[in-house]
């Protein structure tokens, strides 16, 4: 498939695919005889992952050393499986935080609606 089809099945723009590309964050893409990407279903799912790794705040370093790692092959999954579950904790005490931050919110809301007067 083409770039347009991965970018619009993973989540990603295209700039942001050829950037993670010329990052090294993604494994050599096959090109067609004229040049043009030719995306594989395995490329479409490690670019999700990417885009799910980064919509929840995993550092662009960790990603790159996550892709190395995921480059060298098997060898390595119980590596990338410390770097996720490392990740899986963070996202644990963040979702912690943001529920003790949302039940505040609703705490001053209902302040304010009594001041004033509506009822609850």
């Amino acid at each position: 498939m083409r770039i347009s089809e991965a970018a619009s099945r993973s989540g990603l723009s295209i700039d942001t695919i050829r950037y993670y590309e010329k990052s090294g964050l993604v494994p050599a893409i096959e090109r067609s005889s004229d040049g043009v990407r030719q995306f594989s279903p395995e490329n479409v799912e490690w670019l999700t992952l990417l885009a799910s790794l980064r919509e929840t705040g995993m550092p662009m370093k960790k990603m790159q050393y996550f892709a190395e790692l995921y480059a060298k092959g098997d060898t390595t999954v119980s590596e990338r499986e410390q770097v996720l579950l490392e990740h899986s904790d963070h996202l644990e005490e963040r979702r912690k935080t943001l529920e003790r931050c949302a039940d505040l919110l609703r705490y001053k809301l209902t302040c304010y609606a009594k001041i004033k007067g509506v009822p609850e």
